[in-house]
């Protein structure tokens, strides 16, 4: 009767282990890079198509890029500069690496320009025919979507806000400190 309840148990444990791990599996699969809209650059010797997940482009806002060099990225390397016009000097550097999602291309998963106006984008790339740079000027990048963020922020503390000021007036109508020297006492 024992060893009937264990297998019952073992069964009941690797069902509920296996059930997890089979409804998962599609629900983690990634979406695929959709490009909405392409812009060609030169960059050297290397005709290099640049692709964009969201078109127009806004600020704050997460979208994919994609690189595609004519003849693919085998044998090849290089970087790209996202430079905002108004400060060229905050500009990142990034190397061209796959992309997660589209490993036949380089690209930036998630990424996310941090203010609008015209953005420049300056690309290296070292191949077969040597190193080559290139330039895609006036980027331009609208406002971000949605209300400003100091609004967003505020708005999403006032919950926790209005959370902590019910515990503070519960706290103070029981007074528990009393409590406890009232109970000892008789």
């Amino acid at each position: 009767m024992r060893t009937s309840w264990l297998r019952a148990a073992a069964l009941a444990a690797a069902a509920a282990l296996a059930l997890p791990l089979a409804t998962a599996t599609p629900a983690l699969a990634y979406e695929p890079v959709e490009i909405v809209h392409t812009e060609q650059v030169q960059v050297g010797p290397y005709p290099v198509t640049v692709g964009f997940s969201e078109w127009p482009l806004r600020a704050l806002h997460s979208l994919d890029f994609t690189f595609m060099p004519e003849g693919g990225i085998a044998d090849r390397s290089g970087t790209v500069e996202l430079m905002p016009d108004a400060d060229p000097s905050s500009g990142e550097t990034e190397p061209l690496s796959r992309h997660p999602r589209k490993r036949e291309v380089w690209g930036l998963d998630v990424y996310a320009l941090d203010d609008p106006g015209p953005w420049t984008l300056r690309f290296s790339v070292d191949g077969p025919l040597g190193r080559g740079e290139g330039v895609l000027p006036r980027l331009s990048v609208l406002e971000q979507p949605g209300p400003p963020m100091a609004l967003s922020w505020s708005m999403s503390v006032i919950p926790m806000i209005m959370g902590v000021l019910f515990l503070v007036v519960v706290w103070r109508r029981s007074r528990p400190g009393d409590r406890i020297g009232t109970a000892f006492a008789t």
